[in-house]
């Protein structure tokens, strides 16, 4: 996730950031409250916001990767068909969701096949990255939510991704001081890493009790293994925005930048907590 202002930033950085602020926490209230409604009272809703935040990562990672690389990934098919992953996985279930992968990969080629002679293998690669890594994930976050208890399996999903950058952010600022990965996220340590993990496992046990109706231990397997694919997820799009040259994937959400600024933990999170509770049986 975007990190907070360096302190030796500039009084002009420091003002934007200071009015970013406000809009920044009511995006993001904003946001819960509507996943909160489309979890526990409205399903249409989550499949509707994935299915947009799908379209909208797409479209933000394709242009970028167009406009700083010159992949000429198709966006138009890209986007169309990545939007509707989420709502195959809903209605369809995991086959579903595995015909319409295909399908899109066909119609990608296809596209591709169609316009410019060069670089066609690049963009088709680079189509299929980019539909992989955002609604393919976003998919998986659906399937769990068609599961018995899904709404709280995605909603724990969800508080862990929240609380890896919350707890991370906290003790990174009182304890930071050995880097994680200098030439990915320079301000990301070790010591951050470890007050994610502390503050996710009790988290994790919350959920796993109140929640899930499962062992407490079960929160603490959770809690481990999302906190590192949380982190993972964060560390890619950060190796991804260094090497396009970018700070933010676009500038649609006040406050936060872009879809995929929110979405970088949870979409890992997501893949790996498919894995986790069918694992655990929770």
């Amino acid at each position: 996730m975007s990190s907070p202002a360096d302190p030796s930033t500039s009084p002009r950085k420091q003002s934007k950031a200071g009015r970013d602020l406000p809009a920044a926490i009511g995006v993001g209230a904003s946001l819960v409250v509507v996943v909160i409604i489309g979890l526990f009272f409205v399903p249409l809703v989550i499949v509707a916001l994935a299915a947009l935040a799908a379209a909208v990562g797409t479209w933000e990672v394709g242009r970028s990767l167009n406009h700083k690389r010159g992949m000429r990934i198709p966006l138009v098919p890209a986007v169309v068909t990545g939007a509707l992953f989420p709502f195959a996985a809903y209605y369809g279930g995991g086959e579903a969701l595995i015909l319409s992968v295909l399908g899109a990969v066909v119609l990608l080629t296809l596209w591709r096949a169609f316009g410019r002679k060069d670089g066609m293998l690049q963009s088709i690669m680079g189509g299929i990255f980019v539909m992989s890594w955002v609604p393919f994930m976003l998919a998986l976050a659906v399937l769990i939510f068609r599961e018995d208890n899904g709404a709280a399996k995605v909603f724990t999903i969800v508080l862990m991704a929240i609380g890896n950058d919350t707890w991370g952010y906290v003790a990174g600022v009182l304890f930071g001081k050995h880097p994680m990965a200098p030439r990915i996220s320079p301000k990301k340590t070790w010591e951050g890493f470890a007050g994610s993990m502390v503050g996710s496992m009790v988290v994790g046990v919350l959920c796993a009790v109140l929640l899930l109706h499962a062992p407490w231990w079960n929160g603490l397997v959770i809690a481990v293994l999302l906190v590192i694919a949380s982190t993972v997820g964060d560390l890619a799009e950060s190796m991804v925005k260094r090497e396009i040259g970018i700070k933010d994937m676009s500038n649609i959400l006040p406050g936060h930048g872009g879809v995929m600024d929110r979405l970088d933990s949870i979409v890992f999170a997501a893949a790996i907590g498919y894995v986790i509770f069918a694992a655990l049986l929770v």
